[in-house]
């Protein structure tokens, strides 16, 4: 394993060898706890495979938000797919720069639809000159609600019942056409 850093990024910067796909192959199959049908891989949460200045494997991990319920059992899943290939890694916790939506592949976006959560429609950095971190959303004057479609029936006729839905990171929509409640993945 060389001893600079191998990061999954839109870019690959480095050409990966052989070792570094092995291990992206096996993490590949770690989903995520709470939505099985994406990957940490596909959520932008599995961030980078490197070698530590003591020669170990770190898989780095950046959380959906800093208080996500799902770490433990994340950081046990990827321990987990690592030894199965036997493979021995630490898994490092990565909190800066803050997890986003934008590093959500289209495929995971698909696949919440499938689901039937609807993805963040619109980039966190859309209206943004600088990514900017926010505790709380400041609507601009003259703010248009994002819409929002419906997974199940594709209707653009839905509202929000509560900011937070199944986990703080999703929101709770409701069809006004179908009638059926759906998770909503806010940007970030």
């Amino acid at each position: 394993m060389p001893a600079e850093s191998l990061s999954l990024g839109p870019i690959a910067e480095k050409q990966p060898t052989e070792a570094y796909h092995a291990l992206w192959t096996l993490l590949e199959s770690v989903k995520d706890p709470e939505i099985p049908v994406v990957s940490l891989r596909e959520m932008g949460i599995l961030r980078a495979v490197r070698a530590a200045a003591d020669g170990s494997l770190e898989v780095v991990i950046t959380p959906t938000y800093s208080g996500c319920p799902a770490m433990e059992q994340m950081h046990d899943d990827v321990v987990a797919a690592l030894a199965l290939g036997g493979v021995t890694a630490r898994v490092v916790t990565q909190l800066a720069p803050a997890w986003s939506t934008d590093w959500m592949t289209p495929q995971a976006n698909e696949k919440l639809r499938a689901y039937g959560i609807a993805p963040p429609q619109v980039s966190s950095c859309a209206n943004q000159a600088l990514n900017v971190l926010q505790f709380a959303a400041k609507k601009p004057a003259g703010h248009v609600h994002t819409v929002v479609p419906c997974p199940q029936c594709g209707s653009v006729n839905t509202t929000e019942t509560s900011h937070f839905g199944s986990t703080a990171c999703k929101a709770l929509y409701r069809c006004l056409d179908c009638m059926e409640p759906f998770d909503y993945f806010k940007p970030y």
